[in-house]
């Protein structure tokens, strides 16, 4: 395929003859990382034109990347994923679930203060090898709590993207056991795999083998699987990280609490969070020119992150399904009547 002079006069249009120089430069990586000849015949084209046009510098950094070699793909390391999954001892069924890394959602809204201290977990681990060099480790025992649908596995999520860790989540249908000791083994193992092939180990709903001890409706194996999960977070010295996460506080069992490094609230979303949020969720459409985003946050305080991303998700649809170009103030209305309905 050779561009022809009309495509030419397309990409530099006669009343504007500089061509956008960031754009270029990440086009032309885009390209570099699995090159098309036809394409790169394009692209010597435009090359050719910033030098006629006297852009001799951008000219030189877009023949740069483009005649630069690939990257070498990075080998997989043992740091980032799990080679063996454990399995349960009675079945041999997988005690956790792998969540590719490219699957990780990232992109968290919270107040100000809960984002430092997600920073300041982030920053911590990636400088763990200049921390051991003073006898200092990074926090790596990191319990989630809050209501539910404000962030919690989002937050695992972040953890794990942003360390590079894979994340490894924690399957309960399989690790709990009616059989006598085989819980706290499951559990064991659980931990053995997580110090030996550093990963984001991911305990969600950890009150479903945390609750206090000397509960009235507790069993002997109750207090023994709690008294296992205080030794093993007691004791874990791994490399990656393992992040717990919970509804309900108030359950616990309070010894739990002194296991943790950091102990993170993620509240509900006040009126800025929810406006950032709103204007998160709609960032692929366009919103009508006076949509009012602190009436929409009036309208939606008191609900949860995932309720709020829910309603502009329907709001979106309907924008979509009536070919508007911009999702209106009547579009949330409806989403938020249709919410709900449901709720």
């Amino acid at each position: 395929m050779i561009a022809s002079s009309s495509e030419l006069a397309f990409i530099f249009p006669r009343r504007k003859r500089r061509v956008n120089s960031t754009i270029l430069k990440r086009l032309f990586s885009a390209i570099q990382q699995g090159r098309d000849a036809d394409v790169a015949q394009l692209c010597e084209k435009i090359i050719a034109e910033e030098k006629r046009l006297g852009h001799q510098k951008v000219a030189k950094q877009l023949s740069s990347i483009l005649h630069s070699p690939p990257p070498a793909a990075r080998p997989p390391t043992q740091g980032h994923a799990l080679t063996t999954l454990p399995t349960s001892r009675r079945d041999s069924s997988p005690l956790l679930q792998s969540i590719p890394h490219e699957q990780l959602r990232h992109h968290m809204v919270v107040p100000t203060d809960v984002e430092a201290r997600f920073l300041r977990i982030e920053k911590e681990y990636a400088a763990r090898a200049r921390l051991a060099t003073y006898g200092l480790r990074p926090r790596n025992r990191i319990l989630l709590h809050g209501p539910p649908g404000c962030g919690k596995s989002l937050g695992a999520e972040r953890l794990a993207w942003a360390t590079g860790l894979s994340l490894q989540k924690v399957r309960f249908d399989t690790l709990l056991s009616s059989y006598f000791g085989e819980t706290a083994a499951n559990l064991r193992k659980i931990f053995d795999a997580a110090t030996t092939q550093p990963c984001a180990l991911f305990l969600d709903e950890c009150d479903t083998i945390a609750r206090a001890r000397g509960d009235r409706n507790d069993v002997g194996e109750v207090s023994r699987i709690v008294n296992m999960l205080l030794q093993l977070l007691e004791e874990f010295r791994g490399d990656g990280i393992v992040i717990a996460a919970t509804n309900l506080d108030d359950t616990l069992d309070p010894a739990l609490f002194r296991r943790f490094d950091e102990v993170l609230e993620i509240p509900k979303p006040g009126d800025t969070e929810i406006v950032r949020l709103l204007k998160l969720s709609f960032s692929s459409l366009e919103t009508e020119k006076d949509f009012p985003w602190n009436q929409a946050a009036v309208e939606l305080q008191a609900r949860s992150c995932s309720e709020i991303v829910t309603i502009c998700q329907n709001a979106a649809k309907r924008s979509v399904l009536a070919s508007r170009h911009a999702v209106t103030w009547k579009d949330f209305e409806g989403a938020m009547t249709e919410q709900r309905r449901v709720a």
